[in-house]
C-alpha cells in the first residue's frame, strides 16, 4: 500500500537510460520563463511596493525610480546572459565565483545563494498570502501563517513528483497574471486621459519643494535608499543561469531566450507599477499591498467602475497576483536543490544532496529547503517586510561576486579576445550597481534584520568548511589505501574458469576499482580461507545530479562502471577464482543493489553477500549524515529475505585507513 500511495503521489519511476528522458523532463524557453522567470516577475509585486513606501511624501521621485529600476533589470540581465554563454552547464554565481575567484569565494557565493533560495520560498509565499488577504476582512489576518505553511508542504510534494509537472500545473496562473496586469499597466494612460498635465505639474512642484527642504544631497539620499529597499525587484534574475541544466537543448540559446522574456516582463511590470502608484495617486493602506490600492484606484477611474465587472476584475487580479507570488517560490524549489547538488559534488555539503530520486528530482535538497523555508516563516511569523529585508542582501552578495569574477575573466582574456574592453565595461557597470545596492542595503538594513542574514550565511560557510575538511581527511586516508592495495603484486591473469552454481560463492558489492574493493576481497579470504570458489562482483552505475546532463553522460558512467567491474574480475581470476560481474544503471543504489543481489543469490544458492563500509575510530552522529548507510540497509533487507549478508569494516583511523 505504501508503494502504491507513493506512486500515486509522486508518479512512476523514470528510466535514466531512456534516450528521450531528458527531452521529457527538460523545459522549453516559455516553460522555463514560467518556472524560473516567475520569481523575477513576482518580485515586481513586493519590490516596487517597498521602494515606493520608502519615498514617503516624495512620491514624485517614482518617475526616475521607475527608469532606474528598468535600466538595472536590463543591465543585470545582460550580464547574466554573458555568464550563460560562458558557463553553459549552469551553476550561476556559485560556479562562476568558484571557477574564477577560487573555491572559498565560490563557497561564500553558494552559501549566500542557498540562504537566498530559502528566502525566495518564504518571501514569495508570504507576499502571495498578503495579496490574498488584501481583500478579506482585517480580522482574518491570524489565518495567514497556517495557510503559508500548508502551501510550502503542497509545493514540496509537487516538486518531488517532477519539475516539469510542477511548472506545467502552475502555467495557467502565470498567464492569468500577465493578462490581468497587462490590462492595468496598458490601461493607465486611458484612465489618465486629460490628467497628465496636472500630474506633471504636481511632480514638478513636489520636486522643487523637496529640493528646497532636503537639498540635492538629501533628495539623492532618499532616492538611493528607496532604490536599495526595492532591491527585491531584481532577486530572481540569476535563476535562469542557475537552472540551465533543466532546459531544452540547445541549452544556451534556450537560456538566453528565457532571460529576454524575464528581463522584458520584469522591467515593464516593475516600472509600470511604480508609475501607476504615482499617476493614480496610490497611498499605503494598513493591511493592504500597494498593488491592491493601485487596482482599486484603476477600477474606480476606468470603464469598470460602478458594476460587478469591476469587483470581479479586482478579485481575479488579486488572486492571480497571489498565485503568481506563490509560483515565484517555485524557483527556490528548482534552483536551491541544484545549488546544493553542485556544492555536494565539490564536498561542501553531504554527498546525499547530489543524489536523484527515481523521479529524477533532487529529493534530499527539496526536503531540506522546504523544511528550512517552513522554519523561516515560523520564525518571522510570515512578516513580508522582515523577510524582504533579509532577502535582498544575500542576492547582491552573489550578484557582486559574479560580476567581479567575470571582470577577472575578461581581463585574463584581453590578449585573445578583442571585445574584452566592452565586456569588462558591462560587467564593471553591473558590479558597481550590485555592490552599491549591497552597501546601501547593509547600511540601512543591518540592524533591522540584515544581521541575521549575514549570520546565517556565515554559519553555513563555517559548516561547509568543516564538512569539506572531513571529506578531505577521509579521501586522503582512502588514497593511501589505494596506493597500498593497487600496488600489490599480481600473478598473470589466467583464462576464466567456468563458474559452478553449486559451489560457495562470494557476492561482493563494489564501486570504482580501488583500495576499498581490493581490501574487501582480501578480507573475505582472511575470514573464509579457501572456502569460496566463485566471486560475483555487483555494482550500480549511479547517475546523480552532477552527471545527469544527457544520455551521452549516462553512457559514459556505464562504460566506467563496466571497466571497474572487469578490473575486479581480472584480479579475482589472477588469484585463482572463477569470477563474473553484474551491474545496473540508476539513481537509487539501495533498491538496484538489492535487486541485483537477489537475482545473483537465486543463481548461486550457496552465496554470501558482502558489502564494505567505512568505520571511524571515534564515530559521531554526523558520520551518518555525511556517509550513507547503504551497506547496513542492504544487509537488513537481504537478511529479511532469508539470505546471508555481511558488512566488511574498513577502519578509518586518525592518520590512515586499514
Amino acid at each position: 500500500m505504501v508503494k502504491r500511495f507513493r506512486r500515486l503521489v509522486f508518479g512512476a519511476p523514470r528510466d535514466v537510460e531512456d534516450p528521450g528522458v531528458h527531452h521529457k523532463i527538460s523545459l522549453i524557453a516559455f516553460l522555463a520563463w514560467v518556472g524560473l522567470g516567475a520569481d523575477g516577475l513576482s518580485s515586481s509585486c513586493y519590490g516596487p511596493d517597498e521602494a515606493f513606501r520608502a519615498l514617503g511624501g516624495h512620491a514624485y521621485l517614482a518617475l526616475p525610480l521607475a527608469l532606474a529600476v528598468a535600466l538595472t533589470v536590463f543591465i543585470i540581465s545582460y550580464c547574466y546572459t554573458r555568464i550563460i554563454e560562458h558557463f553553459p552547464f549552469g551553476g550561476g554565481g556559485y560556479i562562476v565565483a568558484g571557477r574564477l575567484l577560487g573555491p572559498t569565494v565560490g563557497l561564500v557565493s553558494g552559501s549566500a545563494l542557498l540562504v537566498d533560495y530559502v528566502l525566495t520560498i518564504s518571501v514569495s509565499i508570504a507576499a502571495g498570502i498578503d495579496a490574498f488577504f488584501s481583500f478579506l476582512p482585517y480580522s482574518w489576518q491570524g489565518l495567514k501563517l497556517g495557510m503559508e505553511c500548508s502551501i510550502i508542504v503542497a509545493m514540496m510534494l509537487m516538486n518531488l513528483r517532477g519539475i516539469k509537472e510542477s511548472v506545467t500545473a502552475l502555467m495557467p496562473i502565470f498567464l492569468l497574471f500577465l493578462a490581468t496586469h497587462a490590462v492595468i499597466i496598458l490601461g493607465i494612460p486611458f484612465v489618465m486621459t486629460g490628467s497628465f498635465g496636472a500630474a506633471a505639474e504636481g511632480a514638478k512642484q513636489g520636486f522643487a519643494g523637496g529640493l528646497a527642504s532636503l537639498g540635492a544631497a538629501g533628495l539623492f539620499g532618499l532616492f538611493l535608499r528607496s532604490y536599495s529597499l526595492g532591491a527585491g525587484t531584481y532577486t530572481g534574475i540569476e535563476a535562469v543561469s542557475n537552472g540551465l541544466p533543466i532546459m531544452r537543448e540547445p541549452k544556451v540559446e534556450t537560456g538566453k531566450r528565457t532571460m529576454i522574456y524575464m528581463a522584458l516582463s520584469l522591467a515593464l511590470t516593475a516600472g509600470g507599477f511604480l508609475l501607476g502608484y504615482l499617476l493614480l495617486n496610490a497611498h499605503p493602506v494598513p493591511g493592504r499591498t500597494m498593488n491592491a490600492v493601485l487596482i482599486d484606484n484603476f477600477v474606480k477611474g476606468s470603464w469598470l467602475s460602478g458594476g460587478r465587472g469591476g469587483r470581479w476584475f479586482k478579485i481575479v487580479t488579486l488572486l492571480s497576483e497571489t498565485a503568481l507570488l506563490i509560483v515565484g517560490a517555485q524557483t527556490g524549489f528548482i534552483d536551491g536543490p541544484r545549488v546544493m547538488a553542485n556544492m555536494a559534488h565539490d564536498s561542501w555539503l553531504p554527498n546525499r544532496f547530489g543524489t536523484l530520486s527515481d523521479r529524477l528530482t533532487i529529493q534530499s535538497g527539496v526536503f531540506l529547503i522546504s523544511a528550512v523555508g517552513l522554519g523561516t516563516l515560523l520564525y518571522t511569523r510570515g512578516e513580508t517586510s522582515t523577510l524582504v529585508l533579509m532577502y535582498s542582501i544575500n542576492v547582491f552578495i552573489t550578484f557582486s561576486l559574479s560580476q567581479l569574477a567575470m571582470m577577472r575573466f575578461w581581463f585574463g582574456s584581453r590578449r585573445r579576445d578583442p571585445s574584452w574592453t566592452w565586456n569588462i565595461f558591462v560587467h564593471g557597470v553591473g558590479f558597481v550597481l550590485c555592490f552599491s545596492i549591497l552597501g546601501v542595503s547593509l547600511y540601512t538594513k543591518f540592524f533591522q534584520g540584515g544581521w541575521l542574514t549575514i549570520l546565517l550565511t556565515a554559519l553555513l560557510v563555517g559548516v561547509c568548511l568543516l564538512i569539506k575538511r572531513h571529506y578531505r581527511i577521509v579521501k586522503k586516508n582512502l588514497s593511501r589505501l589505494d596506493e597500498i592495495m593497487t600496488g600489490l603484486p599480481r600473478t598473470e591473469e589466467t583464462p576464466g574458469k567456468p563458474l559452478d552454481p553449486k559451489a560457495p560463492t562470494a557476492i561482493l558489492l563494489v564501486g570504482g576499482f580501488g583500495g576499498l574493493g581490493i581490501h574487501s576481497i582480501l578480507a573475505i579470504q582472511k575470514l573464509f580461507p579457501y572456502y569460496f570458489k566463485n566471486f560475483i562482483f555487483v555494482s550500480v552505475g549511479v547517475v546523480d545530479a552532477a552527471s545527469f546532463k544527457g544520455i551521452a553522460r549516462v553512457e559514459e558512467i556505464r562504460r566506467t562502471t563496466e571497466r571497474s567491474l572487469k578490473d575486479y574480475v581480472a584480479l579475482a581470476r589472477s588469484l585463482g577464482f572463477a569470477a563474473d560481474w553484474r551491474m545496473e544503471m540508476g539513481t537509487d543504489v539501495l533498491e538496484q543493489a538489492e535487486r541485483l543481489c537477489l537475482e545473483s543469490a537465486r543463481d548461486y544458492p550457496r552465496a554470501i553477500i558482502f558489502a564494505g563500509r567505512l568505520i571511524f575510530e571515534d564515530e559521531k552522529w554526523f558520520h551518518r549524515i555525511l556517509h550513507n548507510e547503504t551497506a547496513y540497509q542492504i544487509q537488513r533487507r537481504l537478511q529479511f529475505a532469508g539470505l546471508n549478508a555481511m558488512v566488511l569494516p574498513v577502519r578509518v583511523l586518525a592518520g590512515s585507513a586499514a
